[in-house]
């Protein structure tokens, strides 16, 4: 939690402002008891009107002047809280979106969305609370003593037997209720990735007609949650009746020992009163840091959870010292690479070596698992390799900016990810200056200017969360189309044609090759006929490459890539494709 208070540097005047109004209204309250005990003693005692009236004046304008302070500072307090939380989940949101995709292995999208949302507004309620109490409350408990005591010595045994009972039952709720905190956090996390997995896989749950398992498994999830939230709150809401019946004990104490010492002469009536509500500030400024003392190690709880992420150094990240790319243009070179995933058993691949140039279209081909995708993650810096070098117009690409290096490359995911806002939004995401007519262009080239005209308002059209109003295929040649806007050097499609129907792939590929004729083209595939034509075909197998050529070539040399394309086209196909 400590950590975080440097995110209140820029509120450093305000909180010096919260300071003097929080000791102005702890002045007040503990000055009125004070003013009244003259009322009872002096005025009333002596009949004094105008001593009642001026006092009662003076009372009221510091009633009004602490309530003035108390309002001002809540304000102030919660300005400054919520702007150190705006600042917090900006700070969260900046550490996570660099992140490489090895840190989103390790702390799930569920839980980052928690800690962004969750964590961060309990952090801004405990700061609400401890800005507006940090000094009251202390003040208040040490002063409202110092007071008391003034007002009559004897009757403070009864502060002396009641305090430490009230601090026992404290001390008692603290140990039960915070590790509670942490363990809700933590249900939390998991109440989210329930809901998170039922929104994205919506359609898988209901083909398997898995609705009510699922109902099930939220509906346990949500009780866990429920039934520690419930423990917590009755934990620290018994606080609030035990505080009221020791605040009671303790005036009734006060009245029945006070009046005593009124009747034998050695007490005024007016100090009695204000010894009675001395006490009362006393035991509520106690409850007060109770309270704090209660929310202060949620928040902690909180507090780590943010502190993990923003402790945790992302695994890709640029060198000091950046180098620029020479002169050449969109040249790849593969150099004995090897990549194992966090706790892999054994890499993914191994001694990949191979290169790329422009005008040529290189095309990756192997069964499932054989790390196509794996090995153009490699490229734009997804994943950092173990062993070996991957040189982009002669170097390493771990020696230059991520920006400069991602500029260089379009690159069409695997899964085909819209966002929500209109076409012309998700096709400006590739180059946010793109002029009308090449967005027009792009499209038509992906193949998407047919389905694009049929919309209702066309570019303008818009795309929902997801692209869930759009079909598989148009989410793939709308993709597509935003790679195309940015015109790169290099461009990697990581089985992009795959939700394409033959016919579509067949005009998307003849046009991409008009299009593409200066740029270095990787095509990850599972269809050979997507990778027929292609200047080189790499054939992987359980991460190594067991053939690199033509098609022709390849039919020869390579029994891995024959077997997957027997597995596809007939004999008379394929021994018209040898011809």
């Amino acid at each position: 939690m400590i950590k975080l208070l440097r995110y209140l540097e820029p509120y450093q005047w305000l909180l010096v402002l919260i300071l003097i109004l929080a000791v102005g209204q702890s002045a007040a309250n503990l000055y009125l008891p004070n003013l009244m005990a003259d009322i009872v003693n002096k005025g009333i005692a002596s009949y004094n009107t105008g001593f009642i009236w001026q006092t009662g004046l003076i009372m009221t304008v510091v009633a009004v002047g602490g309530t003035v302070c108390a309002i001002i500072g809540v304000y102030f307090s919660s300005r400054v809280a919520t702007g150190m939380c705006k600042t917090l989940r900006d700070e969260i949101f900046n550490k996570v979106a660099n992140f490489s995709l090895h840190e989103f292995d390790v702390i799930s999208t569920a839980s980052l969305i928690t800690r962004t949302t969750n964590d961060t507004a309990q952090i801004q309620q405990v700061m609400v609370m401890v800005l507006g109490l940090l000094i009251t409350a202390p003040l208040t408990l040490v002063v409202g003593v110092i007071m008391a005591l003034k007002q009559d010595v004897g009757l403070s045994w009864i502060l002396v037997t009641i305090i430490p009972v009230l601090v026992t039952v404290i001390l008692l709720l603290l140990v039960k209720a915070v590790p509670l905190f942490t363990v809700m956090q933590v249900k939390l996390d998991k109440l989210n990735l329930i809901l998170d997995e039922n929104l994205t896989g919506v359609r898988v749950v209901r083909a398997f007609n898995r609705i009510k398992h699922e109902e099930k498994k939220f509906d346990l999830a949500n009780l866990d949650v429920t039934n520690v939230a419930i423990k917590v709150n009755q934990l620290v809401a018994s606080m609030m009746p035990v505080m009221m019946l020791l605040i009671n004990v303790s005036s009734v104490a006060i009245i029945w020992f006070g009046s005593k010492r009124v009747a034998g002469g050695t007490l005024q009536i007016g100090a009695m009163f204000a010894f009675l509500q001395y006490a009362a500030q006393i035991l509520f400024s106690l409850l007060m840091v109770a309270m704090m003392f209660i929310m202060i190690p949620r928040a902690e709880a909180s507090a780590n959870r943010i502190n993990e992420i923003l402790d945790m150094e992302p695994e890709i990240k640029d060198p000091k010292s950046t180098k620029k790319v020479s002169a050449k243009k969109g040249y790849i070179q593969f150099d004995k690479v090897t990549f194992s995933y966090h706790n892999a058993e054994k890499p993914a691949l191994s001694d990949i070596s191979f290169s790329c140039t422009p005008g040529k279209v290189t095309a990756i081909i192997g069964g499932t698992g054989s790390g196509k995708s794996t090995l153009v993650n490699l490229i734009p810096r997804f994943y950092d390799v173990q062993k070996g070098r991957i040189m982009i117009d002669g170097t390493d690409v771990r020696e230059i900016s991520q920006d400069d290096l991602r500029a260089k490359i379009g690159f069409v995911p695997q899964k085909a990810i819209l966002f929500s806002g209109t076409i012309n939004n998700n096709l400006r995401y590739g180059k946010e200056n793109a002029t009308e007519s090449e967005i027009k262009q792009a499209a038509k080239i992906a193949q998407a200017s047919e389905f694009i005209s049929k919309m209702p308002n066309g570019f303008e059209s818009m795309i929902s969360q997801g692209g869930t109003n759009v079909s598989g295929g148009q989410m793939q040649r709308l993709s597509i189309a935003r790679a195309l806007v940015r015109k790169p050097e290099i461009y990697v499609f990581d089985d992009t044609f795959s939700a394409l129907d033959f016919i579509t792939d067949a005009k998307l590929r003849a046009s991409l090759k008009a299009e593409t004729k200066e740029a270095t083209v990787i095509i990850v595939a599972q269809r050979v006929s997507t990778v027929i034509d292609a200047d080189q075909i790499i054939v992987l197998d359980d991460g190594k490459i067991v053939g690199i050529g033509k098609h022709k070539e390849l039919m020869k040399s390579c029994e891995v890539y024959r077997g997957i394309v027997s597995s596809q086209l007939s004999a008379a196909e394929i021994e018209g494709e040898n011809k």
